[in-house]
């Protein structure tokens, strides 16, 4: 699994990654989970294949995200209100 966090001007930055059957991967992903929840991030699982790249499930806790799923996104929530 691999955590990306997309940034503005610079497409996506690798923040985490690790295999979840690992025990102390899982733990390290976990910890970066809630860091970025804790930064103000939202987190997406990418739903999409080959044919619907934009498709996507908002996550509010690790255990939420599928165990096999590839990639979680974080992103900034939007400013304003």
């Amino acid at each position: 699994m691999r955590f990306l966090r997309m940034k503005p001007g610079h497409g996506e930055i690798v923040l985490a990654e690790g295999d979840v059957a690992l025990p102390a991967d899982e733990e390290l992903l976990v910890a970066e989970f809630r860091r970025q929840l804790e930064l103000g991030m939202w987190a997406a699982v990418p739903t999409g294949g080959a044919h619907d790249r934009r498709g996507a499930r908002m996550v509010r806790d690790f255990a939420e995200v599928p165990r096999d799923a590839e990639r979680v996104i974080f992103f900034p929530r939007a400013a304003g209100g």
